[in-house]
């Protein structure tokens, strides 16, 4: 069954969904669409490091993308300027990653796919992977939900209520140091903070709360992979762009579907 690319394509897919979408919300919520920036350029990197150390791809992917989410979250508990230290870090990683892939010596490495991700290039192993990742984010936001739910609207409500902001931060870096990693061949360096922000972004604007957004995001992540292998399969389009793509199109119709809610709600 699994013999099928197109099957296992959409189950790689709609995995990272599951594990995007709740964690976009708090990418959303807490704004850190850079943040997710950074530690996805950091994934090029990894991809050099584990070339050339012969490690596992994967394992080396989490090690920087780890890193890197570390190092920012570091920072920006220090009260640094996030903008522009976050914009330095992510386009430094981006080409430190690019150049060290290029001294690798005897590696043919096609960069694409790694910048904007070969989702039909899904094997049953890397199935597996993406499936205990994407199973481990999701296990670790519904153990921790309540406490990062109150960590992100007012830390200190947070302290007052017995919870450490810095360890609910400590796990957002985790999780998305997992999601890059699995997400990388998927969609690619390039595109995976689009899949975190978009589909949070576009169950938003209907969304009455904070578990309605969460599910509405992986149901919005889950229709434009499935869209998206659609649209590639019949156009013959790179697949992560146009995964994303169909992503964009649900926030604008969404974003008018408020639009239009808010004026008969005015009437």
């Amino acid at each position: 069954m699994l013999d099928d690319f197109l099957l296992r394509a959409l189950l790689a897919g709609l995995m990272v969904a599951l594990a995007a979408g709740p964690l976009g919300c708090f990418v959303v919520w807490r704004r850190m669409a850079y943040f997710g920036d950074a530690t996805a350029h950091a994934a090029l990197l990894g991809v050099a490091l584990a070339l050339g150390f012969a490690l596992n791809l994967y394992l080396g992917i989490v090690i920087v993308a780890l890193a890197m989410a570390m190092t920012v979250a570091a920072l920006a508990g220090r009260g640094w300027a996030m903008d522009t230290t976050l914009g330095v870090l992510a386009h430094s990683a981006l080409a430190c990653g690019l150049v060290a892939v290029s001294y690798l010596p005897g590696v043919r490495v096609d960069l694409t796919s790694y910048l904007f991700g070969d989702i039909l290039a899904v094997s049953r192993a890397d199935l597996g992977i993406i499936a205990l990742g994407a199973g481990a984010v999701l296990a670790l936001l519904i153990w921790r939900w309540r406490a990062l739910l109150t960590a992100t609207l007012s830390e200190d409500l947070a302290h007052a209520a017995g919870i450490d902001p810095a360890r609910e931060r400590l796990v957002l870096t985790v999780a998305l140091a997992i999601v890059v990693a699995v997400s990388l061949k998927i969609v690619g360096a390039l595109l995976i903070a689009a899949m975190l922000i978009i589909p949070a972004a576009a169950a938003r604007n209907l969304a009455r709360g904070p578990e309605a957004m969460a599910l509405g995001a992986i149901g919005c992540g889950a229709l434009a992979v499935w869209g998206g292998l659609q649209l590639s399969l019949a156009q013959d389009t790179p697949s992560g762009p146009s995964i994303v793509m169909v992503a964009a199109g649900l926030f604008l119709v969404t974003t008018l579907g408020r639009a239009v809610l808010q004026k008969r709600s005015t009437r």
